[in-house]
């Protein structure tokens, strides 16, 4: 049985990845620092037994606490990340405590590092169908400028990074709450929200970060891949599921980004957040898919019969 390590065990991906690889039989370590964790139910195993998931505590701010953490584990899914925050906690947490759990799994005899990354490690611009090894990483933040560094630290070690662009789906508390807060904010639709953009359910991306942890060796072609669906959304079609899960009108009215942004500036918001939704924001994900053997799914149109149940009270605000 291959053993799994989750880092992040009870974050919004993490507790996805979880099910994934529980489903799928491997022995399970999750790790979390937060005091409580909910371990899901363990499935049965041959001859009628469940294993149950072992729990650590460990704290990637103190990499003491993460000695012997990766003992008797086969592969290593990083998702914990700082997200937000003083630049201080995300090089602590992203940048030296991901060089701190890799060393420990190096250590250990982890066989394969998978890491969970962000495609806001490119920064601002325009991204039509390019995949990783066109593009250049310009973060633009504390947070994503650790994470670029976490990277750096699993490619180095020979892991395996994906990078998605948007994540929804149970659980999500930034995307779609984000969006909801935006539209709220402005009084009509900003040039058509015509621009593309990638997303993907964090079910699919929990599939692809465990297919990656198990796939066979050799199967994977590249360290780091695009993780959403091949086919891009265009954002008029997903802010309309937004804005009927928060129950918004849609507006008639439509306006130019500059108008846009002087509603924003009105209502003391940056108007750089509507740069992701006025210039497209795809990328070739295909890759990824290919060399896992498996079917990316229908994507976006089959997920938004799923928004009701996700997003059944309304998309929630951040924490």
């Amino acid at each position: 049985m291959t053993t799994i390590m989750i880092t992040g065990a009870a974050g919004f991906v993490g507790r996805h990845v979880t099910r994934e690889a529980e489903r799928h039989g491997a022995g399970l370590r999750l790790m979390s620092h937060r005091s409580a964790l909910l371990v899901p139910a363990a499935a049965p195993r041959p001859g009628g037994h469940a294993a149950a998931p072992a729990v650590v505590r460990g704290d990637l701010a103190d990499p003491a606490s993460l000695r012997g953490a990766c003992d008797g584990v086969d592969v290593l899914v990083h998702c914990a990340a700082q997200i937000g925050g003083s630049a201080e906690r995300c090089e602590a947490v992203n940048a030296r405590g991901t060089a701190a759990l890799v060393e420990e799994a190096r250590r250990a005899g982890v066989s394969r590092i998978v890491h969970l990354s962000t495609a806001s490690v490119y920064g601002r611009g325009t991204f039509r169908g390019q995949r990783p090894e066109e593009l250049v990483r310009r973060p633009g933040s504390p947070t994503s400028a650790s994470r670029a560094a976490a990277e750096d630290a699993v490619l180095a070690a020979g892991g395996t990074v994906l990078r998605p662009h948007l994540v929804y789906g149970e659980g999500d508390s930034w995307v779609v709450p984000g969006l909801a807060r935006l539209l709220r904010a402005l009084p009509g639709t900003v040039e058509g929200w015509s621009a593309r953009t990638s997303v993907i359910a964090v079910p699919d991306l929990a599939r692809a970060l465990v297919a990656a942890a198990l796939a066979p060796a050799g199967s994977l072609t590249a360290s780091v891949y695009h993780a959403a669906h091949p086919r891009p959304v265009v954002w008029n079609g997903l802010l309309r599921a937004v804005a009927q899960c928060a129950a918004l009108p849609w507006p008639r009215r439509d306006l130019t980004a500059r108008q846009a942004r002087a509603v924003l500036a009105e209502h003391g918001r940056p108007g750089r957040e509507l740069d992701m939704l006025t210039t497209d924001h795809w990328f070739d994900a295909a890759p990824l898919w290919s060399d896992l053997g498996r079917d990316p799914g229908p994507g976006f149109p089959y997920h938004r019969a799923d928004f009701a149940r996700w997003y059944g009270e309304g998309p929630r605000e951040a924490a």
